[in-house]
């Protein structure tokens, strides 16, 4: 069956718009492919399932919504610690402002050279996941991005990898439209952290590749900070293999729509996932998690723990899936979202799902939107906090066990101190 009329209009406008890079022949085959999956699935619309909580319009349109430039005046995200700095002004690579692109255990490069090698590794990984992601969801944005991209980062971590890698994006143009596609391999026994900060671009969005082979760790942190009027989609994709560990946490202050989309198989026995999120929206902000997480192995865990605080007319969205396939038992799925209201005008929007064909399972959600504790907020201003910090003191306690989900204790200090100060600057 055919796409409806509007659904096929707006995507043969969206795909017209763009060009597709050129490559190697797999580079061809891969793009086509996945612009194929576009022109068969269409662009989202409010009518899908996984897009009625919201808007898609911003992301489908022909030219991105304007978004005006934003100086935060504060030293950059991480910049107290060791890393391995690779830059992109609008989604395109900036080389004086990146590192040498050199760590031991860590090949690194970038998409658009190794789409243009014959053989090359990511040969193997590019748009695999993605099209694996497809199912049972549609996810047309991620697609749109695996055939349209102009560059990424593409990491295969072969050892321990010491320096985090700090992939930051700048913003200069307030018409930029990016697409930018990282594909990242952690051999068995390595490990790797990859650090995300920095608005983009007025229209951003990223598609990232994830493979963590048996024994294998990935840890990333990812900060969505203040261009207000930024609009970002983004989706991860991951694959984990026996006793691998996979953790995500990512802090959102401000920007007008983002939508971060999570989809990991765990399919090799005792391997662990945590996705975790925490984000603090005022006014025209509109802020969508979507995680999809499927079980097909034994004895694995996986946590969501999501955090919302908003005010102002702000909207927060969670939808979030486990799926527990026949035969992956032991399986210990939990879920948590939460939202903070701090007015009567903003909304939380929630869609938590269990979905499970296993029998010894432990799998539980939930999900909560309340005030300020009045009791605990007279407590605090009884004993001489003044209640604007008396609220800021309880939102930092409301978000901490998503931050705690973070293991590394520098870059956990680090996000708690510049949350601290936001709201600081808020409050002032």
């Amino acid at each position: 069956m055919g796409l409806p009329e509007t659904k096929q209009s707006e995507t043969e406008a969206r795909v017209n718009a763009l060009t597709m890079p050129g490559g190697a022949a797999w580079a061809v085959e891969a793009r086509n492919e996945a612009l194929a999956r576009v022109q068969a699935k269409g662009m989202p619309a409010r009518r899908d399932e996984y897009w009625k909580f919201t808007k898609p319009t911003r992301f489908v349109s022909v030219e991105p919504t304007p978004a005006a430039l934003f100086d935060a005046q504060e030293e950059p995200m991480f910049d107290g610690i060791e890393r391995l700095k690779v830059v992109f002004v609008d989604g395109v690579f900036d080389a004086d402002a990146s590192d040498d692109l050199a760590a031991e255990n860590l090949e690194i490069g970038r998409l658009a050279d190794a789409t243009q090698a014959d053989i090359h590794w990511v040969k193997d990984l590019y748009g695999m996941l993605e099209t694996r992601g497809q199912d049972p969801v549609d996810r047309p944005l991620a697609a749109l991005n695996t055939a349209f991209a102009t560059d990424g980062v593409v990491l295969r971590a072969t050892g321990p990898v010491a320096r985090p890698v700090s992939i930051e994006y700048l913003h200069a143009s307030e018409s930029s439209d990016a697409i930018l596609h990282h594909v990242i391999r952690v051999e068995e026994g390595a490990s790797l952290t990859v650090l995300e900060t920095g608005p983009a671009a007025a229209r951003f969005n990223k598609c990232m590749e994830v493979d963590v082979a048996d024994g294998a760790a990935f840890h990333h942190i990812r900060m969505q900070g203040r261009d207000h009027e930024r609009q970002a989609v983004t989706h991860s994709f991951g694959r984990l293999g026996r006793e691998s560990v996979y953790k995500s946490f990512t802090l959102t202050v401000n920007g007008v729509l983002t939508r971060n989309e999570h989809v990991l198989e765990l399919l090799g026995d005792d391997a662990v996932a945590h996705i975790a999120g925490a984000c603090a929206g005022d006014g025209d902000f509109h802020h969508d998690d979507t995680v999809f997480i499927t079980h097909d192995a034994v004895n694995c865990e996986s946590r969501q723990v999501f955090k919302k605080v908003l005010r102002n007319g702000a909207v927060g969205v969670f939808q979030g899936k486990i799926l527990v396939k026949e035969g992956a038992q032991k399986t210990d799925g939990y879920q948590i979202s939460q939202s903070l209201l701090l007015d009567d005008d903003s909304q939380f929007l929630a869609k938590p799902e269990l979905e499970i064909y296993a029998d010894d399972v432990a799998c539980s959600h939930g999900s909560t939107t309340g005030a300020i504790d009045e009791t605990a907020l007279f407590y605090l201003q009884s004993r001489g906090v003044p209640k604007s910090i008396a609220t800021d003191l309880l939102v930092l306690s409301f978000m901490a066990e998503a931050i705690d989900e973070i293991e590394d204790e520098r870059l956990r200090d680090d996000i708690q101190a510049r949350l601290e100060g936001w709201l600081a600057r808020r409050r002032s």
